[in-house]
């Protein structure tokens, strides 16, 4: 039997809807990984904030890896070691900081050394969407005046808020804005995400799969919003849950059902363990 990559994202797919892997869907990844297949987190989430998840699924002893800040850092389980970085320029972050100032928009990064100061740094104002990023992720938040110099070295990612129904628009023109500086996305309705240039879900796993020991062919991608179209659209079998966006489903190879009604558990069993 060949080695298979399963790629999860976390919010959406991998939890139900109260951030909880549910049993059923636990068992199914552990009898995949005692199989002899690899599991990688991939997340938009900052490192610390996929931390739990590596330690209930044990990816440490089951040569587990993460893929965090939708792609900027990917880390092997086992040992704590970097497999892949690649930050974004800070030299971007006044053109970034006046875009949002302009168009009232939040605007945050993180702490250079999330493990001593585990901290949202805030460029403007808090809103709503600010706070849970922090609180989903086990950080506290911390309000900078002074953000543009206080921020002085490179960063995996910047995150900027806007309303959902407006979001889309503003995407487009930092788009338009950055050019192929640096890559720009959204995961939720309310979240629009700059990166280094190329780094999306997809990019970030093309460079690494090698190193993993896998082919693309056997790469099982599974997401539900919009920064998961990349690896869905890229993996062997690309997966979109019940839940996911349209965008996501649009490119998927297989619907599986909702992250409320186990379905990671249904992937594992189809293709992995069939």
């Amino acid at each position: 039997m060949e080695k298979k990559l399963l790629v999860l994202d976390i919010d959406g797919t991998l939890v139900n809807n109260e951030k909880q892997i549910t049993p059923k869907t636990k068992d199914a990844i552990f009898r995949a990984m005692e199989a002899g297949h690899s599991i990688m987190i991939a997340s938009g989430r900052p490192t610390p904030g996929v931390q739990k998840f590596v330690d209930e699924l044990e990816l440490s002893k089951y040569d587990g890896y993460t893929l965090t800040y939708n792609g900027a850092r990917v880390q092997e389980c086992s040992s704590g070691k970097d497999i892949y970085e690649k930050r974004l320029s800070r030299s971007l972050l006044p053109e970034l900081y006046r875009f949002a100032e302009e168009r009232d928009l939040g605007i945050i990064t993180y702490e250079k050394d999330l493990a001593k100061t585990p901290q949202v740094l805030s460029g403007r104002r808090l809103d709503d969407w600010i706070l849970w990023e922090a609180k989903i992720n086990g950080l506290t938040v911390g309000e900078r005046e002074n953000f543009l110099d206080y921020v002085n070295y490179d960063v995996y990612k910047v995150l900027m808020t806007a309303e959902p129904e407006k979001s889309e628009g503003y995407m487009k023109e930092l788009q338009k804005l950055l050019g192929s500086r640096a890559n720009v996305m959204r995961s939720e309705s309310f979240f629009i995400e700059i990166t280094a240039r190329g780094i999306d879900k997809a990019g970030t796993l093309k460079r690494v799969i090698g190193p993993v020991g896998v082919s693309q062919s056997n790469t099982i991608c599974c997401g539900d919003a919009f920064n998961d179209i990349s690896m869905v659209e890229y993996a062997g079998i690309g997966v979109a849950m019940g839940n996911a966006k349209p965008e996501v489903k649009e490119v998927a190879d297989y619907i599986t059902a909702s992250n409320e009604e186990d379905g990671i558990a249904e992937v594992v069993k189809r293709f992995l363990l069939e």
